[in-house]
């Protein structure tokens, strides 16, 4: 294989990052400012496409989003009042699924409100997420998708796959997309979809090790307020998954 050849390689797909001066762009063009990543949306009444923000003002529908997953952590939400919109923070909230921040707080195991039953039907007050940070390819900065409970067992036999297989989901590209999926009380919704596409090389992997590590760090210094945006009025139109078990939980006769 010639040199010309090795180079196309090693600066291709994600190891294309580490050509980029990043801390000239970070320096010149973020001077000042503060940023955060942008969102990936699930619409609901079953879309299979992503919304992702555009150029300008306006979002973008996308059927599959290929990249690497950075870093996923819990992100739980619980408002007094049924959330109908708004840019108002949770009354409580964890990004850890341990702690709760806010009224009431403390431990998340015990918490009444984190219990099934303790909202409509046999659902819970408080709203259990998934925040994923992921990379696409040819970008330089990630993207959050927060996953509903109706995707969280999909997502953890993936993360469950991948680890039986030795592999780490930051050391892996990833193919998301969405099924439409009808719940067994006939409520149609939009399911989450992971799919294995590559490893990635050892040049891929150095690129991407210190965006893993500020994903992770950026995760620590999130606030209750953050979780505005995790949440929507949509979420009461997903059916009540069990995310250990995946099963639906019917509402109380």
């Amino acid at each position: 294989m010639s040199e010309e050849k090795n180079e196309v390689m090693k600066t291709s797909g994600f190891a294309a990052l580490s050509t980029q001066n990043m801390e000239g762009l970070i320096d010149e063009d973020l001077n000042g400012l503060t940023i955060t990543p942008d969102r990936i949306k699930i619409p609901s009444g079953g879309s299979t496409a992503f919304e992702i923000p555009g150029d300008g003002d306006d979002s973008e529908m996308v059927k599959e989003i290929t990249g690497v997953i950075l870093f996923h952590h819990p992100a739980y939400a619980y408002y007094r009042e049924k959330f109908s919109g708004g840019s108002n923070p949770p009354d409580c909230g964890s990004f850890d699924g341990i702690t709760g921040v806010g009224i009431p707080g403390g431990a998340c195991a015990t918490c009444p409100y984190n219990q099934f039953g303790s909202g409509e039907g046999q659902s819970k007050l408080c709203k259990n997420r998934r925040q994923i940070y992921i990379l696409p390819e040819n970008e330089l900065f990630p993207m959050v998708l927060s996953l509903p409970t109706g995707s969280l067992k999909e997502f953890t036999k993936y993360v469950k796959r991948q680890l039986t297989k030795g592999r780490k989901l930051s050391q892996i590209v990833t193919k998301l997309s969405l099924k439409k999926a009808t719940s067994a009380s006939g409520i149609v919704f939009s399911q989450a979809v992971f799919t294995y596409v590559r490893p990635l090389t050892s040049e891929e992997q150095a690129a991407v090790a210190p965006l893993v590590q500020q994903a992770k760090e950026y995760s620590t210094q999130l606030t209750v307020d953050a979780l505005t945006d995790v949440v929507s009025p949509a979420d009461s139109n997903v059916p009540f998954i069990d995310p250990e078990t995946g099963e639906e939980i019917q509402p109380l006769k």
